[in-house]
C-alpha cells in the first residue's frame, strides 16, 4: 500500500479510498464543481492532507469525510475505511412509488427460466 505522510491529489485520494469508482471519474467530478475541499471547489490537482473536510456529490448524496490517511494507490474497501471520517448524513431514500406486481396470464404454465430471473430482478430492486 502507497502511504503519503505528506500529501496527494483530491482526485487521486477520492478513487483510492472507493468514494468513485474510478480515477476519472473522480476527476470529472472536480471539474464539474462537486469536489469541496474545507469549503472550496478544488481542481483534480488540489493538494489533500490529513484533517481536510472532503465533500464529494454523487448523484443525490453528498458524502462528507474528514480525511485520517494520505494514500495514492487505491487499496481494499476494508483499509479505504480506515482513511477517513465519515460524516455523511444518511442517504436520502428513493422516490419509490408503488410497490411492483408481477402478473402472469392465467393458464400460462410454469415460469420459464427467464420468467424467473426477471421476476428476481423485479423484486430485488434496492428499497425494497
Amino acid at each position: 500500500m502507497a502511504v503519503d505522510e505528506g500529501t496527494a491529489r483530491v482526485d487521486s485520494w477520492i478513487w483510492s479510498v472507493r468514494l468513485t469508482k474510478t480515477r476519472s471519474l473522480a476527476g470529472t467530478a472536480c471539474r464539474a464543481g462537486h469536489v469541496r475541499v474545507n469549503g472550496e471547489r478544488v481542481k483534480p490537482a488540489h493538494s489533500v492532507k490529513i484533517g481536510d473536510e472532503v465533500r464529494v456529490r454523487l448523484d443525490d448524496w453528498t458524502r462528507v469525510v474528514v480525511v485520517s490517511r494520505v494514500i495514492s494507490k487505491r487499496v481494499g474497501a476494508s483499509v479505504a475505511v480506515e482513511c477517513y471520517v465519515d460524516n455523511s448524513p444518511p442517504r436520502p431514500a428513493a422516490a419509490l412509488g408503488p410497490a411492483p406486481v408481477a402478473l402472469r396470464d392465467r393458464g400460462a404454465g410454469r415460469p420459464t427460466k427467464r420468467d424467473r430471473r426477471a421476476l428476481e430482478q423485479l423484486f430485488s430492486q434496492p428499497g425494497r
